[in-house]
């Protein structure tokens, strides 16, 4: 615990003066002294702290003064001296500090009480920074959890793993559920994180549930973890009005450190080519890029009367990319209302959120790739300002100009939640909700004449419709130290997602953009621009009980079961039961430890069953394609028109049931010096079986290419140590310091598998594309690189491979497992400084044990293609010895270490002293601050970022670990003001 100072002074008149009071300070209910606790004269300066036995001595003005006992974790009390000159207090607990609130699913819960691993995040702890999602809240504060951005760009997807991943077609990504209701984890059309829609200013806190036992409650979608969002509410008796806005400035954070026009010409120069020299000296990663500005506003209001509370709240984010042509502009609205009734046996809540979310993307790859290897000494603009054009290469500034791809979002996330207390100790709850998205995307390609480029449109309307309704019943028991909870409900919930998609060519060079007329467009064949639909709805019913048991506050026991039925899966395994059972000890409330250091200490065990259903729709039903070609269609009649033939495309398979994951977990929490030291450390085995995957059958006449199935016997493990440490200190009434960290040891491993090699990641670039770079190995971890090894060169400068197998031929059969993309280790790090009215925060994080393969150097940088006239990096030469005809196939030789060591943000505050201002009465708080955001990266990796994952998965299996072409990560400072009335 830390203590803080509080200082005042009684304003009767004085009768005696200079009195010195002592005593000492304990814990309520035990004779722990309470150290470095505060003792203050109110209305002064005068102060002192409680010493290593509790015991404190201070001279007061007089008998009328109070003094103020200040520890934080426990009650403030206020005595008046009076004719005391010995004063022993006991300070009790707040409920604050022993009884956190922690949403636990279809409910809630104190710390104390919690026996699965379950880890709360509050807004005041939350990442700052540019943030466009609420997974970025999250990385680096929770130990097991791995956050890896896909790239830079603004509004772009994360994959983020709970204790490592588990499937191989069935997705990792945990369950998110925003104020009980739980979302669709498809995608909502375009590029975009399907959260983006989440204004992080209204998020209050996240919980995560890691553990089967905590995660069981929502059976069927929780193997890979839960992540709980609570949104802010208002506070009865409150009246408050708060704006906050900031201002970003963002350039790239690391270039990669291609050749400059003079040291390309050096170069080929050296290497003896022939080359075109445009006299210029250019940075063409410059030219595409550019200091971007972001804003954001932010106006809330909440408050409330005894029986009604409100929160609502309206947010704009105005985010540039840091590459030209990137921009992501977003729109929120939120209104969240408590109403109480019938003598508050009636509470209703309603949560409503509306979001418009507008992103520009330019064609990143094609401008990223011509930005690395376009000719340095090649001008980007010709004497009219306009791109230069080039026979021999493509400005990249030119495919800026001539591509669009604008994706619009519209969403609306709405529930209410009516409870109703039907008698004392029994509660019936309703939630339903509704989840509508609907995104349109427009992609063009404006016509041009040199070089001759056809215009083109393309457009995708996207609907998502996500139904929930819930019922269920609460019922709370106390009887002398027996206290249990027992809840039992039903769940249906309707997932419609719709698509539908037409494309337009050969528009005419008239300066009107394809999209705002596509009636223009030539060419309108069904052979070129055939329309695209698809419809699907999934259902998932389920039927799910709880029961809490706690004695004497010591023994604590928790027990789940789920059942879930699911249409997606075949009609003999519709339904799958998902139990969970947890144990905990409070040791810090026996006996032989009341008068120890642990204020807190618990002993957890718990183990449990869920479920993965994230697979496509519809893959245990057969599928029929008509079609006339020559190989399905028969001429019926003497005439030449064949009709439509029908095949088999997928056979039924109502076998198929859900992938399952069994989790034992075994955790201890402490707090030691009256909460000063708090931690918790938990060792985690988690197994994956009946793995989904999609499989060639084995049967030469089977009529589909391939079919669904449960592998049987295949395992995948994750099994690992979690470590979380805090330390929190109050040097003096100005001075006080928190410091924190985590760190996750992590294993992961597949087993029993049936295939040599399940191919996941496939490299790109000329010569490379379709080739695996990784996948899923017997014996090894998930998203290891099966590569040759590259081991240097021959005589004549041909790239040499080891001879694994032996038969003198270098070949597929030669590859190896190299390292896999999942890190062994995650660590974190935070701190924070309070001095007077600043602070300072700051957090790191990162990963070790890990490799990135830099598909963008295999694809650019190395000699042959210095030798063509395009531009490299100093890679491409580190090898005197090769030849200029040398190829680079995928191996060993662009595989790097991915380790990083990152500064994530950095904040200093200032909290203004409105009342020396004299202005408190109208302006409560006033807040101003400025925010490092990707301050410093410490990593071998000389790619734009190790912190990277290409999505290169093939056929739907998930590939790690590749890096192309990828959107550049930015560096950010953040200027921010927030007011408070």
């Amino acid at each position: 615990m830390i203590c803080v100072l509080s200082f005042g002074l009684g304003e009767a008149k004085a009768v005696h003066a200079n009195i010195e009071i002592s005593g000492t300070i304990t814990e309520a209910g035990t004779t722990q002294a309470l150290i470095g606790c505060s003792v203050a004269e109110k209305g002064t300066t005068n102060g002192v702290f409680t010493d290593a036995d509790g015991n404190f001595k201070i001279r007061v003005k007089d008998e009328l003064a109070i003094l103020v006992v200040t520890f934080i974790g426990f009650e403030t009390k206020e005595i008046l001296v009076g004719s005391n000159r010995n004063i022993n207090l006991s300070l009790s607990p707040t409920a604050a500090s022993l009884n956190e609130l922690v949403v636990i699913g279809y409910g809630s819960t104190s710390s104390k009480d919690v026996t699965g691993s379950v880890k709360s995040i509050k807004s005041e702890s939350f990442n700052k920074g540019i943030i466009n999602s609420p997974e970025q809240l999250l990385q680096g504060k929770v130990a097991g959890v791995n956050i890896t951005a896909a790239s830079g760009e603004p509004g772009s997807p994360l994959n983020i793993n709970v204790r490592g991943p588990g499937g191989i077609r069935s997705g990792s990504t945990p369950l998110f559920v925003i104020d009980g209701f739980a979302l669709d984890n498809s995608g909502s059309g375009g590029a975009l994180n399907p959260l983006t829609f989440l204004n992080p200013e209204d998020i209050a806190a996240i919980d995560v549930l890691k553990d089967a036992s905590a995660t069981a409650i929502y059976g069927a979608r929780g193997a890979n973890g839960v992540i709980l969002i609570t949104t802010k509410k208002g506070k009865s008796g409150t009246s408050n009005l708060n704006y906050t806005t900031s201002v970003g400035i963002s350039t790239i954070a690391r270039p990669i450190e291609v050749f400059s026009g003079d040291e390309f010409r050096a170069e080929l120069k050296e290497l003896k080519v022939d080359f075109v020299d445009g006299g210029a000296n250019t940075d063409w990663q410059k030219e595409i890029t550019r200091q971007a500005v972001t804003q954001n506003h932010n106006l809330s209001l909440s408050g409330g009367s005894n029986k009604l509370t409100y929160f609502g709240s309206f947010g704009v984010q105005m985010q540039q990319g840091i590459l030209k042509g990137s921009e992501l502009n977003r729109y929120n609205a939120r209104v969240n209302l408590n109403q109480k009734l019938w003598e508050d046996r009636l509470s209703i809540d309603v949560n409503l959120s509306a979001a418009n979310t507008k992103n520009e993307r330019p064609p990143i790859q094609s401008m990223i790739g011509g930005a690395l290897v376009a000719n340095p000494t090649y001008k980007a603009y010709d004497v009219t300002g306009k791109p230069a054009v080039y026979k021999d290469g493509t400005n990249p500034l030119l495919t800026l100009d001539l591509q669009d791809d604008v994706t619009s979002t519209n969403r609306i996330l709405g529930n209410i939640s009516p409870s109703l207390t039907l008698f004392k100790g029994l509660v019936y709850k309703l939630n339903f909700g509704i989840d509508y998205t609907n995104t349109q995307r427009d992609l063009q390609t404006l016509p041009f004449a040199e070089p001759l480029q056809l215009g083109s449109y393309e457009n995708v309307n996207t609907n998502n419709t996500n139904r929930l309704i819930e019922n269920y019943l609460t019922y709370s028991f106390q009887r002398n130290k027996i206290s249990a909870t027992a809840l039992a409900g039903h769940s249906y919930q309707r997932i419609y997602l719709q698509g539908r998609g037409f494309s337009i060519n050969k528009f005419p060079q008239n300066g009107i953009d394809p999209m705002y007329n596509p009636g223009l467009g030539q060419d309108l064949t069904l052979a070129n621009n055939k329309p695209t639909g698809y419809a699907v709805i999934n259902e998932l019913q389920s039927y799910f009980s709880r029961v809490n048991f706690q004695y004497a506050d010591k023994y604590l026991a928790t027990a789940t079961v789920r059942i879930d039925g699911s249409s997606k899966f075949g009609a003999n395994n519709k339904y799958g039961v998902f139990p969970s059972f947890s144990f905990g000890w409070r040791l810090s409330e026996e006996e032989f430890l009341k008068n120890s250091a642990f204020s807190d200490l618990k002993l957890r065990a718990g183990w449990g069953l869920t479920g993965n259903q994230e697979i496509p729709s519809k893959i245990t039903q057969a599928l029929f394609t008509s079609t006339v070609n020559s190989t399905s269609s028969y001429p019926l009649t003497q005439s030449d028109v064949y009709p439509a033939g029908t095949t088999y495309s997928r056979l039924a398979n109502p076998n198929i049931q859900w992938e399952v994951s069994s989790q034992a977990d075994f955790g201890l929490d402490f707090s030691l010096f009256s909460g000063s030291l708090s931690g918790a450390v938990d060792y985690f085995n988690k197994v994956s079986k009946d793995i989904l995957l999609e499989v060639i059958p084995a049967d030469p006449v089977q009529p589909a290419g391939t079919y669904w199935t449960n592998v049987a016997d295949m395992r995948i493990k994750n099994q690992g140590l979690e470590l979380d440490l805090n330390y929190r200190k109050n040097v003096s009434n100005k001075f006080s310091y928190e410091i924190g960290g985590n760190i996750t040891f992590i294993k992961n491993k597949v087993t029993n598998s049936p295939y040599s090699v399940i191919p996941s990641g496939s490299a790109s670039g000329s010569g490379l594309t379709s080739a695996t770079i990784n996948g899923y190995l017997n014996n090894q971890p998930i998203g290891t690189f099966f590569l040759k090894e590259f081991i240097g060169f021959d005589d004549k400068g041909i790239s040499k491979y080891k001879d694994t197998d032996g038969d003198g031929i270098e070949g597929d059969n030669d590859r190896i497992a190299a390292g896999t993309s999942l890190p062994n280790r995650i660590f974190n790090l935070n701190g924070t400084v309070h001095f007077s009215g600043f602070d300072f925060t700051a957090n790191f994080n990162g990963v070790s044990g890990n490799k990135v393969y830099d598909n963008t150097a295999n694809a650019n940088f190395y000699k042959l293609r210095l030798s063509k006239g395009l531009n490299t990096t100093a890679e491409a030469v580190m090898y005197p010895e090769e030849s200029l005809s040398n190829s680079a196939p995928i191996s060993t030789r662009f595989l790097k270490d991915g380790a990083f060591f990152r500064l994530n943000n950095a904040v200093l505050g200032y909290n203004v002293d409105t009342k020396k201002l004299k202005i408190s009465k109208y302006v409560p708080t006033l807040r101003l601050s400025v925010t490092g955001q990707n301050l410093f990266l410490i990593s071998k990796y000389n790619g734009y970022d190790p912190d990277v994952n290409t999505d290169r998965s093939i056929n739907g299996v998930l590939s790690y670990g590749i890096d192309y072409l990828t959107y550049p990560k930015a560096k950010s400072f953040i200027f921010g003001l927030n007011v408070g009335l």
